[in-house]
């Protein structure tokens, strides 16, 4: 029997430890593969011959279960960018010489879309040299954003936390009785789908968040400070949720942006709820204050749905049983048969028709103004952020499967 290995990448979700679960549990159900090991730190842990057995480890089904609710990564991640074959072949030597070594016939990469290109990549270098390890993407972004699949772990738990916060938020405001403006900013470079989460929040007797901006309509000022004012003629206080890569119709970001970018290129934002904190308190006389969910929107896995996890856990298998049918170069799908009762089931497709695309919130998802989304977005979201696991504390706080590997 051939071994296998996993590798996590990219940043961190409530899910992703699920779907390495399901991994886990895939290899140790069937018949295919020996041993399992996790690499450490993404690729880069391939590359520099750093891994984990977790074949004993997570015989214990206490472990599995622990693993399962656990936030980030338990093998660590890396933003590491393969190069192209023609310039960088020496990494794919090392790749492959590596799953040599080890006897690997198949590498799960669980990521996002960077993580979908390293998964392209190693498919079309194993294809060149007639390697027959199989390659297996098993995605995850709170972004929302990987296209063909309906849609990607971590995404659930990420809008349930955001919907949970600005619910919270409005309760926090509306208890004063003066004028105010609070300002959410929310994960999104390309894609505005967790912003559009926010919408959740709204129910019998709360109206927020009032104002909803996504990156793929493009943001004007006039038009924004217009918004605001006309709500505060009415109202006293105003919540609004804005993704971070909210731009205008240059495409020049609405944000106190570095300049700087990451090893995948893209923009490094920040500040984007800022900087319309300061043009608020510039043009409008009223408080005004901002908030940046930030780290804590990626991983909160005390609110995390239990959907998210669940389907998690389900695509690592899924993974696993599509490598041991003899195929690569795919990557897990979920494919959504029923809103109402919510029903999915799992397939797959080609990575090289996913990786390095976005899948952008649609345009009947969005209001014509820009402004807020639609009512028709609720049926796609409600169910994705269904169900709260059992998660055990200790002490108050909750239990979580230790990382002194990475340490």
């Amino acid at each position: 029997m051939k071994n296998c290995i996993v590798a996590q990448s990219g940043g961190p979700t409530a899910a992703i430890n699920a779907s390495l679960a399901g991994v886990i549990k895939g290899v140790l159900s069937q018949k295919e593969y020996g041993r399992i090991y996790g690499a450490l730190n993404g690729i880069t842990g391939i590359l520099e011959g750093r891994s984990l057995d977790l074949t004993e480890l997570f015989q214990n089904s206490e472990n599995l279960d622990l693993l399962k609710v656990s936030p980030a990564m338990y093998l660590g991640s890396c933003r590491y960018k393969l190069p192209d074959m023609e310039t960088g072949a020496e990494d794919y030597q090392k790749i492959f010489t590596f799953f040599e070594n080890m006897d690997i016939g198949a590498f799960f990469y669980i990521g996002g879309n960077d993580s979908m290109d390293t998964v392209d990549k190693l498919s079309a270098y194993a294809a060149k040299i007639g390697s027959q390890v199989r390659i297996i993407g098993i995605p995850k972004t709170i972004d929302n954003d990987l296209c063909i699949t309906d849609h990607t772990p971590g995404f659930g738990s990420a809008a349930k936390y955001v919907a949970a916060t600005l619910l919270e938020i409005y309760h926090d405001t509306v208890i004063y009785n003066l004028k105010s403006v609070t300002i959410v900013e929310i994960m999104g470079r390309d894609a505005g789908w967790l912003t559009a989460s926010s919408v959740l929040a709204r129910n019998g007797y709360s109206p927020a968040p009032h104002l909803i901006y996504l990156p793929e309509t493009a943001f004007e000022t006039e038009a924004f400070l217009k918004d605001v004012s006309s709500l505060l003629a009415k109202q006293n206080n105003i919540i609004i949720a804005v993704s971070e890569g909210i731009r205008d119709k240059d495409g020049k970001y609405i944000s106190a942006s570095s300049g700087a970018v990451d090893n995948f290129g893209h923009s490094q934002l920040s500040g984007a709820g800022k900087t319309l904190e300061y043009l608020i308190q510039d043009r409008l006389d009223v408080k005004v204050r901002s908030i940046e969910l930030n780290v804590l929107q990626r991983c909160s896995s005390h609110i995390s749905s239990l959907t998210d996890l669940e389907e998690s856990f389900c695509q690592g298998q899924h993974g696993v049983s599509l490598a041991a049918g003899g195929n690569t170069g795919l990557m897990v799908t979920i494919n959504r048969t029923s809103s109402e009762p919510y029903q999915v089931s799992y397939g797959s497709a080609p990575v090289c028709e996913i990786a390095n695309r976005v899948k952008s919130v649609p345009a009947e998802f969005i209001s014509p103004q820009g402004n807020d989304v639609t009512p028709a977005i609720l049926p796609y979201l409600r169910p994705l952020v269904q169900g709260e696991p059992d998660i055990r504390f200790a002490q108050g706080i909750p239990c979580y499967l230790p990382v002194p590997h990475l340490s």
